[in-house]
């Protein structure tokens, strides 16, 4: 039988240190997550509880109106002021459209006319699993599928054969797919269910965004598009 060899789980591709290791490592980390946030989601929903007034929380839940699942809205008023979406003159300069990954501040920026760029915060790779290099956008996908490979699965031997579009998928409410000289690294940008996160080390090797900022990410990447992740 031939093995499942896709992987929509993780985030973010480029060239590993010591790569078949760590890469081995990271299937490992990133399915015990996955299945834990799976339960989790079960049981707790797996997302915070806004803070927001009814009416700031109605406007936003109206701005996903037409999505065909639920956006939680996540209350920002928890996180640092640099890790909320802004338009910033950052101290380096990139062709507009270009998206760099600064994983030590935990930032993301895509590159805009003028020198400027929008930053949203994110969460990168725990030590130990964290990736870097370069790549381009391959695909996007809003609501995607995920599908563990036969790795994960033989590390966590309770995770569906796939995960359907939705909240509770780890994947999001997008994703955005990184490839290298024509071929799927499979490792993307996405969304998350574990806002929490947002600000910190938390993942094996993936960069993951608020589902509100990887929606506004999305629409405004387009295919072919540089990501350099350093």
């Amino acid at each position: 039988m031939r093995k499942r060899v896709e992987n929509n789980g993780a985030v973010l591709g480029g060239r590993a240190r010591s790569e078949r290791g760590q890469y081995s490592r990271s299937l490992r980390h990133f399915a015990v997550w996955s299945m834990a946030c799976f339960v989790a989601f079960a049981i707790a929903g797996c997302a915070s509880t806004p803070q927001l007034s009814g009416e700031a929380l109605a406007q936003k839940q109206a701005a996903y109106a037409k999505e065909p699942f639920e956006v939680r809205i996540v209350d920002r008023s928890k996180f640092g002021a640099r890790f909320q979406p802004a338009v910033v003159v950052p101290s380096f300069s990139e062709p507009p459209g270009t998206i760099v990954i600064d994983t030590r501040e935990r930032l993301l920026y895509l590159f805009q006319a003028g020198g400027t760029a929008r930053r949203y915060g994110v969460a990168v790779g725990a030590s130990g699993y964290a990736w870097s290099g370069e790549a381009v956008v391959g695909r996007k996908a809003a609501w995607p599928a995920w599908y563990p490979t036969d790795d994960m699965h033989s590390q966590a031997p309770g995770l569906p054969p796939r995960i359907e579009p939705g909240p509770q998928n780890p994947l999001g409410a997008r994703a955005i797919y990184l490839f290298q000289n024509g071929k799927d690294t499979l490792y993307r940008i996405h969304g998350t269910s574990e806002p929490w996160t947002i600000g910190t080390e938390a993942s094996s090797g993936c960069i993951r965004m608020l589902n509100e900022d990887v929606i506004d990410l999305f629409g405004r990447v387009t295919l072919g598009a540089h990501v350099i992740v350093r």
